[in-house]
């Protein structure tokens, strides 16, 4: 009885596929994450909540084109680079914002 008194987690360490660290967001919520960052980033702050949406878009697609894609992941990376690039369009003074509707 008093042989394996300490030693149990030795020899039957705990699985590869429990082994990762629970501290940050998961997939999902970064891709939820980034929908809504991309969402208000065309109305509030666009050239920093735009690429914000781009980040957190490629993380959740877990930082590679290839495999399978959530499709919150893909319309949080589309949308925030369409939110960078209006962004940077509207900053250059191409455009005035509202598109000449207001005055």
């Amino acid at each position: 009885m008093m042989a394996s008194f300490g030693h149990g987690t030795r020899r039957h360490p705990r699985s590869r596929g429990r082994t990762w660290s629970r501290t940050g967001p998961d997939r999902a919520t970064l891709g939820i994450i980034g929908v809504i960052c991309a969402v208000a980033g065309f109305f509030v702050l666009g050239i920093i909540l735009g690429p914000a949406a781009i980040v957190c878009g490629w993380l959740a697609m877990g930082r590679s084109w290839s495999g399978s894609r959530p499709t919150t992941a893909v319309v949080a990376l589309t949308l925030g680079a369409i939110d960078t690039l209006l962004a940077i369009i509207w900053l250059s003074g191409a455009t005035t914002p509202g598109n000449g509707l207001l005055f």
